[in-house]
């Protein structure tokens, strides 16, 4: 169990640069565990590359990470589960041999694959491999791969992309489901409406900081998300 005064997330002063560009300017932020953690901001801010950062795929030019209240250190991640920047499958494999080679390379029990598969809506896909999926079935079978190895930490890149209400609706309750039973959840989105209803705790970055961060209550007490987000984010607003 993680100690609930342990940030699960933490960074401080993280600076990264992509392709030239300050992605990230002095970027600090905290996930408290058991919390769905969503993190805001308009394209470009810097969403993808934080969540890059904490998987260890793009490395900092300065600024400290911690996973589970230690330094970031790479066997950290077999505690988390993450989807960045798409979906990344076998397309030539069935959703099931998509998990099985996951499961295989995690060290996961393969009787897992069939509690995945009907936790995500895909129990029913059979031998149909991924190329002929849909946007929606693929964004479901990368959560099922995040979750595959039963994750402390998911780290979820625009998890609603290509879903349908059904499936947004169904996405909600799952996260909120692995939050009552001790997971944490950090994911970006741009889909106020459904951060409004699925997030504890907020964060929103612009100019490369994080500009406010704190529970949801506490950014939009009126309900009024939308509002608060975009005075937050208008160009101008940081300085």
């Amino acid at each position: 169990m993680n100690d609930p005064n342990v940030p699960v997330v933490r960074c401080d002063g993280v600076r990264a640069v992509r392709g030239g560009r300050t992605v990230l300017d002095g970027m600090s932020l905290q996930v408290r565990p058991g919390t769905v953690y969503a993190l805001l901001g308009r394209n470009g801010a810097g969403k993808s590359t934080t969540f890059r950062v904490l998987l260890g795929l793009h490395r900092p030019r300065s600024g400290s990470v911690e996973l589970f209240g230690a330094p970031w250190r790479r066997a950290a991640l077999a505690r988390v589960g993450a989807t960045v920047d798409g979906p990344a499958l076998y397309e030539h494999l069935s959703a099931a041999e998509n998990l099985r080679v996951h499961a295989l390379l995690t060290g996961t029990p393969r009787a897992r694959i069939g509690d995945v598969l009907d936790l995500v809506g895909l129990a029913g896909t059979g031998r149909r491999r991924a190329a002929r999926f849909s946007t929606g079935m693929r964004a479901r079978l990368a959560l099922g791969i995040a979750l595959l190895a039963d994750p402390a930490l998911l780290l979820l890149d625009e998890p609603q992309n290509g879903l349908d209400p059904e499936g947004i609706i169904e996405l909600r309750e799952l996260l909120r489901a692995l939050v009552a039973a001790g997971h944490t959840v950090l994911l970006s989105s741009h889909q106020l409406g459904e951060v409004a209803r699925t997030a504890d705790d907020v964060g929103v970055l612009a100019g490369g900081r994080l500009v406010h961060e704190g529970p949801l209550a506490g950014l939009a007490p009126d309900g009024e998300l939308e509002r608060a987000y975009l005075a937050l984010t208008r160009p101008g607003a940081v300085a």
